[in-house]
Parts: structure tokens; C-alpha cells; sequence
């Protein structure tokens, strides 16, 4: 699947993943930040902004769709950055195609299943019916979802029809998109940063093992000031950890090419 792509800036390529429902649009502070040095590509990955919608979800196919698009694109090599959902296929992409990926950036999510958070969200938000104003479909989803940031976020997916992303579809892969499975014997070499809010639970010490083995040149930072949501929560701090990964040395970093 070729996905929706918006891009910003020119020099070596940088692509932005997003986690579950967001568009490429969540991470536009960092693509701007970046967008004077490299060219800063923000996806939608399927079923998610403006991507088209499919059945299926799995990190091999996601990770293909972004293979795929940014060949298109002729930004292959390329740096990749993703949070969350997006991390994990960033992940498979390095994994399957190490050739494609110069440099990874994992933003609070470890290479293990996760604990289900959203089957419970995602039926209050199928339940909205078509024709709300934004304002209905928010105090609709407001005992489901009682923080005020998250259903802001969710939001920005309604319309008056309905919701624009293909909700039936992700609920359907909701195991598949909290689970995880890696190849097998596959390994990432190249460098790999893994940023974590520091008030996050979404990676933790037990997990170094997991991530060690599969990208043995990883590096932590952790973001103060910052829970899951790391980019909008600490936005300078996230945007000067990135920059400073890509602009190291080989040595240091890698190489963003």
C-alpha cells in the first residue's frame, strides 16, 4: 500500500510513524524542527488520516507500506522515527529490511505485546453515531474516556459523518496491534535510540533484554516532564534528543544515509 505522505524540508530523509489513532499531523513539531536540515516525511500509516483503509494490520504489512511508500518517495535510505504503534513498525522495518533503515529512533514502546488499553475506547468511539457536532462527540465518549487531552486526540478523527479513520478495521487488529512478534533470528545492527517518557510505563527494565537482542546497539534516553504522549508533553526536550541523534557521527549514531 503507497500511504499519505506529507514532506518537509530537504537533505538526508527522516520518516515519521505515529501511533494508534494519529495521523502524520501528531508529529508535525518535530517534522518542522527537522524540516531545516533533512527531508522530514510525516505517513499515515493504513487505516489511520489520510491512508487508505484495509482489513488487515499486521507489523509485517504496515512495515511493508512504509517500504513501499517511501521507495516511491526515493527516500530510501532512511532515518526512522516512531512512537508507539508507529515504533513497533519501525521496528519491523528494520528488522526486515535493515538495508532500508539508517538510523532508528523508537519513541516509548518496546519490542513485547502490550497489556490491552484501548478495546474499551474503541467501542465507545463505534458507538457515536454519524451527524454529532464535535462538542456531542465529546461529552458522548466522556465516561469512556474522562481525560479531557485523549479525547481531544480522538477527535481530531471525527467528522460529521462519522469517523474518517477505519475504526471497524483497527478494532478487528486490536491483538495484533498490542501484540508483538519478531522474525525469527532477525537483527537490527545499525544504531537505535529508544526515548522514553519518564513518567511512562509503557517500557521498562525488564524489557532491555528483549530490545538487546534484536538491536544491539540501542541507547535509552528518557524524557522528564513526560508520560506516553512524550512529543506533546515535553515537545522541546523530544525535538532536542532527535536532532542530536540524527546530526551524530558514525561513531556515535550511525549513519542517517
Amino acid at each position: 500500500m503507497i500511504l499519505h505522505a506529507r514532506s518537509q524540508g530537504s537533505g538526508p530523509p527522516v520518516a515519521l510513524l505515529h501511533g494508534l489513532f494519529g495521523s502524520g499531523r501528531n508529529l508535525g513539531a518535530i517534522q518542522r524542527a527537522l524540516a531545516s536540515h533533512f527531508r522530514a516525511i510525516a505517513l499515515d500509516l493504513r487505516n489511520h488520516g489520510d491512508s487508505p483503509h484495509a482489513a488487515s494490520m499486521s507489523y509485517p504489512e504496515m512495515a511493508a507500506d512504509v517500504a513501499a511508500t517511501l521507495g516511491a518517495l526515493g527516500a530510501l535510505p532512511a532515518a526512522v522515527l516512531g512512537h508507539s504503534m508507529g515504533g513497533k513498525v519501525a521496528m519491523r522495518l528494520a528488522l526486515d529490511r535493515p538495508d532500508a533503515v539508517g538510523r532508528l529512533i523508537i519513541a516509548d514502546i518496546a519490542p513485547v505485546p502490550n497489556p490491552p488499553r484501548f478495546a474499551a475506547i474503541a467501542e465507545a468511539m463505534r458507538a457515536l453515531r454519524p451527524g454529532l457536532s464535535r462538542a456531542a462527540a465529546d461529552a458522548a465518549l466522556r465516561s469512556a474516556v474522562p481525560d479531557a487531552g485523549l479525547r481531544a486526540f480522538l477527535l481530531l478523527n471525527w467528522r460529521a459523518e462519522g469517523w474518517r479513520i477505519g475504526l471497524d478495521n483497527i478494532i478487528a487488529n486490536l491483538a495484533a496491534i498490542e501484540g508483538w512478534d519478531a522474525p525469527a533470528g532477525a537483527r537490527y545492527e545499525g544504531p537505535v535510540l529508544f526515548v522514553t517518557g519518564a513518567r511512562s510505563d509503557y517500557v521498562r527494565p525488564e524489557h532491555r533484554p528483549a530490545i538487546r537482542a534484536l538491536f544491539p546497539a540501542a541507547r535509552f534516553v528518557a524524557i522528564k516532564d513526560a508520560g506516553h504522549w512524550l512529543h506533546a508533553d515535553n515537545q522541546a526536550a523530544m525535538i532536542a534528543v532527535v536532532e542530536a541523534f540524527l546530526h551524530a557521527p558514525p561513531r556515535d549514531g550511525g549513519n542517517t544515509r
